[in-house]
């Protein structure tokens, strides 16, 4: 059974930092991109952060460079977010999600695209002015 569990939420003053976990198990790690997505009240959910396990590589939304770091220990299966200099803005709920798009070929061996994505259950961050 694949899971991810978030950890790590909870309320911060602005210019404050938390870390948040991301736990996963049931899949294979290094074969996904992980990411932190974040959905505030009456917002679209949107990207925060990923990172793909395989090469190391991380991508930032512009409103977070600078501010957010992403990690992982591949050893534990867990990915984290530290955040830094938070502000009012950055409250939401923050998921995370692990996504892979793999090749496969049918039974009469005709190349196809499987996508897998997995989320959590959310975190709330909420961060005061």
């Amino acid at each position: 059974e694949v899971q991810l569990v978030e950890s790590g939420g909870g309320l911060v003053q602005a210019g404050g930092s938390l870390r948040l976990s991301c736990a996963a198990s049931g899949f294979t790690f290094d074969d996904y991109v992980i990411g932190w997505f974040r959905q505030a009240p009456g917002k679209e959910r949107e990207g925060v952060s990923c990172m793909g396990n395989s090469d190391g590589s991380t991508y930032y939304a512009d409103s977070v460079k600078g501010r957010f770091t992403i990690s992982s220990d591949n050893a534990k299966n867990t990915v984290y977010l530290q955040m830094n200099s938070l502000k009012p803005e950055d409250t939401a709920v923050y998921y995370c999600n692990a996504e892979a798009l793999m090749g496969l070929n049918t039974r009469m061996g005709v190349p196809t695209t499987v996508r897998y994505d997995y989320w959590g259950q959310g975190t709330q961050v909420t961060v005061s002015s």
